[in-house]
Parts: C-alpha cells; sequence; structure tokens
C-alpha cells in the first residue's frame, strides 16, 4: 500500500509572524550552499512594509506562503505597480520572492495562487521574479551558481529554472552582472581618450558632495530617469524610492565612489559604486541580534570591503550616441574606479546590465570585464 501524499496548502501572509515565517523559507531551502548570504531580518521586514517601503505608494500586492504538514516549503510574492501600469499599458502584474523545495506540486501550488491574484486585478500577464520592482532585486539565477552574490543580487538553487518553466513560463528577458577585476583600472588607451577630452576643458569630473545631498538626488534622478527611460520595462524612481535607498545606504556611500561627469558644465553622467555588504553579512544567519552587532559593527566602521558592486550607471540620452557619451561614461568609471583602488578593493561588479545593451556591454568589455551571473525575468499570459 503506497503511502498517502501531503497536500500542499497556500496561506496569504497576513501579520508580522507570517512575514517572519516568509523570510525564514528559504533557510532549509540554502542549507549548505556555500554561495548563499542570508539577508539581513530587519531591512527585509521594512522592504515588505507597506507603511515604510514606498513603493506601495504606487503599488499593491500579496504574500504567500506554501505549507505541508503545517511547516512552511515555498513562498512567492503577486503584485501590481501602478507606475508600470500607466507607463506600459499591458496589463501586467509581476511576481517575485520565489523560494521553494524541490517538489513540482509545490512551485504549481504557489503560480496557480499568484496568477490568481494578478487576474483578480485584471492582469493578462505575469513577469518576473520581481521583489517587488524592476528598480529592486531582479531576475532568477540561471547561470553563475559558484559565487556568492553582490549586494542586492540574488541566489537560486539549480533546479529553480526547470520548476518555473514547468509552468508554462518562457524567457522575457536575461540581465547580466559583470565581473570586472579591479586591480589595474581603466586600460591605458581609455584612460588617454578622458585625459585629452578633459585637457578642452568641457568634461569635468566630481565626486559626491554628501553636505548637499538633496540637490545630489536631484542630479541622480534627472540623469538616471533620462539615462534610461528607453530600457526595457523602465519604471522611474520615484522621489520617496531614492530618498529611501539614500537612507538605507547613507552609511555605506563612499563620497569618492560616487562620481558626476559633466559636458560644458551640464551634470550628464553618474558612477555610483558600493560596498558589497554582502561579505559583511555572512556568518550573521540574517540576524544582527543579539550577538550579530560583535560581528557586523567592525566590518561597518571599517567600511572595507574587497569587492564592490556598480548598481547604477548613466548617461543623459542626447550623449549617448558618440564618442562625448562614451568619455562621459568612461571618465566617471575611473573616478570612481581609482578611487576604490585606492581603498584595497581588488574586484567587483556591473549590475544588471540588458542583454542586448550593446552599447554599455561594449564598454564593460573593452575594458576587460566578463558576464559572470545570469538572471531571467519570465512570462507567462494569463
Amino acid at each position: 500500500m503506497s503511502a498517502s501524499v501531503s497536500p500542499v496548502t497556500i496561506r496569504p501572509v497576513m501579520t508580522k509572524q507570517d512575514k517572519i515565517a516568509f523570510l525564514n523559507v528559504p533557510f532549509p531551502i540554502y542549507e549548505g550552499d556555500k554561495a548563499w548570504v542570508a539577508p539581513l531580518f530587519l531591512e527585509r521586514l521594512e522592504h515588505l512594509s507597506e507603511k515604510k517601503n514606498p513603493y506601495f505608494q504606487h503599488a499593491k500586492g500579496q504574500l504567500f506562503i506554501a505549507e505541508k504538514n503545517g511547516k512552511p516549503v515555498g513562498r512567492i510574492s503577486a503584485q501590481v505597480d501602478q507606475l508600470h501600469i500607466e507607463r506600459h499599458q499591458d496589463a501586467t502584474g509581476m511576481f517575485g520572492f520565489l523560494e521553494a523545495q524541490n517538489d513540482p506540486a509545490i512551485f504549481s501550488a504557489l503560480f496557480k495562487t499568484a496568477e490568481d491574484w494578478l487576474r483578480a486585478q485584471g492582469m493578462k500577464r505575469a513577469l518576473g521574479p520581481f521583489s517587488f520592482s524592476i528598480n529592486d532585486e531582479i531576475g532568477l539565477l540561471v547561470d553563475g551558481f559558484e559565487t556568492m552574490p553582490n549586494m542586492m543580487m540574488g541566489h537560486a538553487p539549480r533546479y529553480y529554472q526547470a520548476r518555473v518553466e514547468e509552468q508554462g513560463y518562457a524567457k522575457a528577458k536575461d540581465v547580466l552582472a559583470y565581473e570586472f577585476d579591479n586591480i589595474k583600472g581603466l586600460p591605458p588607451t581609455m584612460r588617454k581618450m578622458v585625459d585629452r577630452m578633459m585637457a578642452s576643458g568641457d568634461l569635468t569630473v566630481r565626486p559626491l558632495n554628501k553636505k548637499n545631498m538633496a540637490s545630489e538626488i536631484d542630479i541622480v534622478m534627472d540623469i538616471f530617469n533620462d539615462a534610461w527611460s528607453e530600457n526595457w520595462n523602465f519604471v522611474p524612481f520615484t522621489r520617496a524610492e531614492v530618498n529611501n535607498l539614500a537612507s538605507l545606504f547613507k552609511m555605506l556611500l563612499d563620497a569618492k565612489a560616487v562620481q558626476f561627469a559633466s559636458w560644458k558644465g551640464e551634470p550628464a553622467a553618474f558612477c555610483l559604486a558600493i560596498a558589497n555588504i554582502n561579505e559583511w553579512f555572512q556568518g550573521l544567519n540574517g540576524r544582527v541580534l543579539p550577538f550579530g552587532w560583535a560581528k557586523l559593527l567592525p566590518r561597518v566602521i571599517s567600511g572595507k570591503s574587497r569587492s564592490v558592486r556598480v548598481p547604477l550607471m548613466g548617461v543623459k540620452k542626447k550623449y549617448q550616441d558618440g564618442a562625448i557619451g562614451a568619455g562621459l561614461a568612461l571618465a566617471a568609471i575611473r573616478a570612481s574606479s581609482d578611487h576604490v583602488i585606492s581603498k584595497g578593493v581588488t574586484h567587483g561588479e556591473y549590475s544588471w546590465i540588458l542583454e542586448d545593451n550593446m552599447r554599455v556591454r561594449h564598454i564593460l568589455e573593452s575594458m576587460g570585464s566578463r558576464v559572470y551571473k545570469t538572471y531571467r525575468v519570465y512570462e507567462k499570459p494569463l
């Protein structure tokens, strides 16, 4: 006589205790995976909070937990971003925060629940994973499992790809993470190009001014929202979201690692590098209290990491096609790179880069960077 199979049940996250259970789901899944880094619970709780995360000023969503025999075995989110709907007019909702044990029944139940929720909101397509938006952690890791993810980048078991595709999802877009060796910095030919342009006086570079953060944030928003405006699935940062990020990273921001490049006095490009805080979080198991501070505090105070991530970089559209745009980008990259090299950083990551953004890919590959992780965004008609 065969044993009965325990059914999978799905329940919505309603309380703070539910959110804690939601955040606990990945731990048994990644047990023994040395590349996984548990995110900090306190930060993730704020990210899930409709009161504290400014994403929910223009979006709504629902978290779900899958259980078997009363124990959490999976999770997923379903969300609708009004800014995305208004901009793209595509009746597309999103899923994210996907984690589950290697059981097709769990994945099936999670996706059915998320898709039903999206249909109830009038959505015609599901896209993801996004946790929560395209300006957060995006994509499912499909290549590059061996190494630790950089800050605000995802990790996944190899089986996730097959389980997701079994649910009828197909590739919408790949986004890439480029690894770079930061010992040498910009190649000599590129340095000479930047030097020639700067000698004319038209191209100037300066670091972030922390004493005037409000106006600096305005410049970042102006350049980013212009530079990225025609990118796939683009949704602009709101002022509240940028302020939230600035507050989150205030302790991490090294002013000289954030560089602005101007053309004839107009701020036209920037490059932002941040210490890879995942190095600091290793061994904390996502928890600072009661004893995690003893490990974390010295790392934060020193501000040092062996690697960095460049999560934001952009050149205004009117300069993108041509030598001026390349010079602006390289000047900002050089100034940021030279500084972090002087602080002992040996390598880093540019991410994420759209697979078909050949302009940026060419620049990065000309600098000696290489693709070392691939994240896939999936889609499915509802």
